[in-house]
């Protein structure tokens, strides 16, 4: 049963107040607006969608091969689609209260996939997808500290999403093997982390996909063509200060470029 008691709207307006500037950013959500599991966390996440916009992309992931997915729907103001040659994106880093970038891959979607009661199986959720490219999340937070909260506070708050910053790819999706692909990000041309393959702690990204299709985005619709879904960070986060330079390199594949004015 849910719990009645737990106002998600009222947890959603702190987050969108400290957002905005309305508001001190505070610690943490106030002791009683603060999600208790995924459930509540979820529904504040979505009450800040709704209020936020257009929902543009999705983040998922999960700390194991094995683990529960964890998900963050994000809006059109905070997906951006790099441009020229190699792709790049300029973003204010007042913008921000932290700049956490991560490399990571991105799946573009070319067909709707709306809740059902029947599954989506693997096939169908792969046959949706129209690309796959280079991408780096740019994480934040709405809260006074980085990462000071707890696990469910941080969910509430878009899971730490910053911005989405998409690059380059290929459109021969069945020939992407994530489980293989090397990646390394670069910043101000140093090589900050460097794996040969395998980086994504969640493993498959498929299988987060899959979950997403099926269940972690039934309630706000579901999935739908020109949304991106980036599928967990293959490097951990590195903090950036103004100024820097970042480039998530995957190697035969593509990469996305982000500049931090």
């Amino acid at each position: 049963m849910p719990d009645t008691a737990f106002d998600a709207f009222a947890a959603a307006a702190v987050l969108t107040m400290a957002r905005q500037g309305r508001m001190a950013r505070p610690l943490d959500l106030p002791a009683g607006l603060r999600p208790r599991d995924a459930a509540q966390a979820y529904a504040v996440q979505d009450a800040v969608v709704r209020e936020r916009g257009e929902v543009a992309g999705w983040k998922v992931g999960a700390a194991s091969p094995v683990a529960p997915p964890a998900r963050a729907a994000l809006t059109r103001d905070s997906v951006w689609v790099g441009e020229g040659e190699p792709p790049a994106v300029r973003l204010a880093a007042a913008d921000f209260a932290v700049v956490g970038v991560e490399a990571e891959l991105v799946y573009e979607l070319g067909a709707d996939l709306p809740p059902r009661d029947t599954p989506y199986r693997p096939e169908e959720v792969l046959a949706a997808v129209v690309s796959v490219r280079a991408a780096i999340e740019v994480c934040d937070t709405r809260f006074a500290a980085w990462a000071q909260q707890g696990e469910w506070s941080r969910l509430a708050d878009q899971a730490c999403h910053g911005a989405l910053v998409v690059g380059c790819g290929s459109a021969d999706v069945a020939g992407v093997r994530p489980l293989q692909q090397p990646v390394c990000l670069w910043v101000n041309g140093e090589a900050a982390v460097r794996h040969a393959a395998g980086s994504n702690p969640a493993g498959d990204p498929l299988r987060l996909l899959v979950w997403l299709a099926n269940s972690g985005a039934a309630s706000l619709g579901g999935l739908r063509a020109g949304q991106w879904v980036t599928t967990g960070s293959c490097t951990g986060t590195v903090l950036v200060a103004p100024g820097a330079q970042v480039v998530a390199d995957f190697a035969g594949l593509g990469s996305a470029v982000l500049r931090v004015d």
